[in-house]
């Protein structure tokens, strides 16, 4: 209930971050197909950079929406740890060399969880195609760990798997943000006295709620 009175009411801002982000890992991703196995280990400065980028972004989208989104703190949190291990793997890039996989796939698998959150939370909305975003949410679930666990998996190419997990992200990330859009643009079709209504049912379903408390 609260959610569809926040979408009513609320416009959704910069919804193209996430476009922006989702191309971003999609280069990445492309690029990462062409580099030989013996040579992943250079590319710790271009994954931080991609998660420094990430992570700014994402840290500003979810300040500015904070009072638009239900799940803004799906991004918060997403934006701090692509900060925090951009900065890592770009103060000690000898050291995290050592552990690369590790830390590209905990923060893609991250994003891959913030990806499945939103898409239930679409549903909540009313969008109804909220299902691709959940398939290509759990494709990257699925990769993450792959690339987590590759030391197990002999034979299979960790540059393949970093690059497909990069590319299925960022194709999610661009899914959502497209899906965001809509909610933009949702509220500027409801009339305003159908907002004033709305809003005389909210604070009739919140005294409700506080009625039932006491």
């Amino acid at each position: 209930m609260a959610t569809f009175l926040k979408t009513i009411r609320n416009t959704v801002k910069h919804w193209y971050v996430s476009a922006i982000i989702g191309v971003l890992f999609i280069a990445f991703g492309l690029y990462v197909f062409t580099v030989p196995v013996e040579a992943y280990e250079s590319l710790v400065l271009l994954f931080s950079l991609s998660f420094l980028i990430s992570g700014i972004l994402d840290i500003w989208f979810s300040v500015e929406n904070r009072d638009e989104l239900e799940g803004w703190g799906w991004y918060l949190a997403s934006g701090i740890l692509s900060l925090l291990i951009g900065i890592l793997l770009f103060a000690k890039p000898l050291t995290a060399a050592a552990v690369l996989p590790v830390f590209v796939g905990f923060v893609l698998l991250f994003r891959s969880f913030q990806g499945l959150g939103f898409a239930f939370e679409l549903k909540n909305y009313g969008v109804m195609n909220w299902g691709n975003l959940a398939i290509l949410s759990v494709l990257g679930i699925v990769f993450s760990i792959i690339l987590l666990a590759n030391p197990i998996f002999t034979g299979l190419s960790l540059v393949v798997f970093t690059a497909l997990t990069f590319i299925f992200v960022g194709i999610s990330a661009i899914v959502l943000s497209f899906q965001l859009k809509q909610l933009k643009t949702f509220p500027t079709k409801v009339k305003k006295d159908l907002k004033d209504k709305i809003d005389d049912l909210k604070d009739e379903y919140y005294k409700a709620i506080n009625d039932q408390n006491n």
